[in-house]
């Protein structure tokens, strides 16, 4: 018998089990507005207007990402009902982009695992000050993706001090990372947008000793062909000719000081595209008196990001956001870590730091492979000193219980059901024989959703290919549910002692 025939004669219109990533369920997507989540949430989710750090430590397919969909989901819920308390999001759950900008500044013939060594606590910061500086600018430039700030968002812009609208000009020239479009012509709408950036700057200077030094050229082929010694045009010649002087050698001064400032931070900032030359632009439409007494990133500097976090909170304020969630995630998944839990550490273990995790307003919630669980365990108390984990909140292991994953299941199971039909629980499927506990301790065994969902997937495979299409027989036998569950309970014994594949 076909999958299909069984699950229409029971009027379920899509396979619930067939799904096993979270990101491309539809079912999830349908059951993301019920209270169908794990018990831990509440513990992990917090106060979005008081952001707290969380660390999660679950195995693969037991709903982390499932998880940080949900987070977005009541943040959002949040955001709409309290529109002066809101929280703003980062998703850090995509680091191919990151950690291909880093090897390509770090450059040389290094291995991804000593490539990974090297990034530290400032390249996160970096990276995701350059998100949540990406999705601000989107929003205020008007991109139809991007979250929006409301309706006046512009008109609360320029209602801002000139103080936090220059804080933004240069956060938006160190991490601003447009996905498409010129990054130049982005730069002068941000100009104009914050009407700050004006300044001519030693441009206007070049060009002004420029024209004075042609000046200075004219007067003095002027006097050597005049027959008369002219004293007003020889004071006019050394006038122009100071001044030429002092514009020029102001201008060169102040292009070196940029350049040299310039490539420093390009020297500092690895994981943003920017050039020496772009940042120079940038940073050279700023009045200096602004420029010097920001906190910019140079090498040996260990406090600029904390300062630039901070002026990016108070910007946010400005449109009723108390604080910003980092949300990371799927940091099994890059290219260069490819599941490896030592290259995950070395990723990972610079963010377990207690200052960077309890700053005020940001919080971060870690969604992590349990492999890294296991070798914090390994740590010395120095480390654990640092990090202070007992203040992190942390889940040491994402468990589902039995009656957890029946409740589930059973909620799966009906968001699949057709416009209509007569309910129906997951003890429904099966016979008289077989009770609701029995399916509660097959999948106590099966300890997280994906192996449940795998298994409830096989139950019922197997027993369509053992009934006919002609004469079927519609409710699974419990020797059916008995054979696959010691199938797939010693699949997931062998899987957690490392001796088989997922």
């Amino acid at each position: 018998m076909h999958l299909d025939a069984f699950w229409k004669n029971w009027q379920v219109r899509e396979d619930p089990f067939r799904a096993e990533e979270a990101r491309n369920d539809p079912v999830f997507a349908r059951l993301i507005d019920s209270d169908t989540t794990h018990p831990e949430f509440d513990k992990v989710f917090g106060q979005p207007d008081q952001p707290a750090t969380a660390v999660v430590f679950g195995e693969k397919g037991s709903g982390k990402t499932a998880l940080r969909l949900l987070l977005e989901k009541r943040i959002a819920e949040h955001n709409a009902a309290h529109d002066d308390r809101k929280a703003w999001v980062v998703r850090y759950d995509d680091l191919n982009p990151v950690l291909d900008r880093f090897a390509s500044a770090v450059g040389g013939p290094h291995t991804d695992g000593e490539v990974l060594k090297k990034f530290r606590l400032a390249d996160h910061q970096d990276a995701m000050l350059s998100r949540a500086t990406t999705r601000l600018v989107d929003s205020l430039l008007g991109d139809a993706k991007a979250e929006p700030l409301g309706p006046d968002a512009r008109k609360r812009v320029r209602k801002m001090g000139r103080d936090r609208r220059i804080n933004l000009a240069v956060l938006a020239a160190l991490y601003d990372q447009p996905v498409t479009g010129n990054l130049t012509e982005r730069w002068q709408r941000i100009k104009r947008t914050l009407r700050v950036g004006m300044f001519p700057g030693a441009m206007a200077a070049k060009w002004l000793g420029g024209l004075l030094a042609v000046l200075v050229l004219g007067m003095v082929i002027a006097r050597r062909f005049s027959e008369t010694d002219d004293m007003l045009l020889t004071v006019l010649t050394g006038v122009a000719a100071a001044g030429s002087l002092l514009l020029l050698g102001y201008w060169a001064w102040r292009s070196m000081k940029l350049w040299g400032l310039s490539r420093r931070i390009r020297k500092e900032i690895h994981v943003v595209g920017r050039t020496s030359g772009i940042l120079r632009s940038m940073l050279g439409d700023l009045p200096p008196r602004d420029l010097a007494i920001q906190p910019l990133p140079t090498p040996g500097d260990q406090d600029s990001r904390y300062q630039l976090t901070t002026h990016l909170l108070q910007i946010f304020e400005a449109f009723g956001y108390r604080g910003i969630i980092v949300l990371v995630d799927r940091v099994d998944e890059p290219a260069m870590i490819n599941g490896d839990a030592k290259k995950m550490q070395y990723l990972i273990w610079p963010m377990f730091n207690n200052k960077f995790l309890q700053q005020d307003n940001v919080g971060f919630k870690l969604l992590l492979p349990v492999e890294l669980r296991h070798l914090l365990a390994r740590e010395d108390s120095d480390f654990y000193q640092r990090a202070r984990l007992d203040k992190q909140h942390m889940v040491d292991r994402l468990v589902w219980s039995g009656a957890t994953l029946y409740d589930l299941c059973s909620r799966r199971l009906s968001a699949c059901m057709e416009d209509g039909a007569e309910p129906i629980s997951l003890v429904d499927l099966f016979d008289e024989q077989t009770t609701r506990a029995d399916l509660v301790d097959a999948l106590d065994q099966m300890l997280q959703p994906r192996d449940a969902f795998k298994f409830l997937y096989r139950v019922i495979q197997e027993h369509c290919s053992n009934v006919t299409q002609d004469e079927p027989i519609w409710r699974i036998p419990r020797l059916t549910l008995t054979t696959v569950r010691k199938q797939q309970s010693q699949r997931v014994q062998d899987f957690h002692r490392g001796v088989a594949p997922a």
